[in-house]
């Protein structure tokens, strides 16, 4: 013996991940309670692409009218230069409607939309930077369930927060009812009644 495993063919070595420490930049803003949606640009910055969660959309084939609206703002959204741009849709007729009449798309990236993008996109508020605590984590939430929604101010039924950790690359979810149970489980329970209005 040689000192070696026997194997003829050596597999592929695969390190244990570094682990990112938690007390790092975390960036907390709102849930939007909507339907998720992507805008996709080519790498030459021509071609664009409509897309939920699981699928790319068409007229045909649409989520709330997506596609068709991704479609008439073209020539904004291609200034969001190439890639996927993940983002909440919603409003007027999806989820909780927040007392809108029309429909938006919210960027999720709050660090890189916070101050310049196309004038037809919103972005998710961000309710607190910082290093990661859960004192100013459950604060951003009881704020959030006090006063109402920041995306749509003055509507008070909120769904929650997203918080995400910058250095590990990873985001979290709370929502302000039936955090504890499976989304299954809670999916099983009629939510309670409320008006389109905001402030209701």
């Amino acid at each position: 013996m040689d000192g070696t495993f026997p194997n003829a063919q050596e597999p592929e070595f695969v390190a244990f991940p570094k682990m990112a420490r938690l007390a790092r930049e975390t960036l907390v803003t709102e849930k939007i309670d909507g339907t998720n949606a992507q805008v996709w640009i080519s790498d030459d910055g021509t071609d664009i692409r409509a897309g939920s969660r699981s699928r790319w959309l068409t007229y045909s084939d649409d989520n709330f009218g997506f596609a068709k609206w991704v479609m008439d703002h073209r020539d904004e959204l291609l200034t969001l230069g190439p890639g996927r741009h993940f983002g909440e849709w919603w409003g007027a007729g999806i989820q909780r409607r927040y007392g809108l009449t029309e429909k938006r798309f919210s960027l999720f990236n709050a660090t890189r939309w916070a101050d310049e993008r196309p004038a037809c996109c919103h972005v998710v508020p961000t309710l607190y930077r910082g290093p990661f605590s859960e004192t100013r984590i459950e604060g951003a939430l009881l704020d959030l369930k006090g006063a109402g929604s920041v995306a749509a101010p003055g509507f008070m039924k909120p769904e929650g927060i997203v918080v995400f950790h910058l250095a590990g690359n990873v985001g979290f979810k709370r929502t302000i009812e039936k955090d504890e149970e499976p989304k299954s489980r809670a999916l099983l329970t009629p939510p309670a009644p409320h008006s389109d209005e905001a402030g209701s």
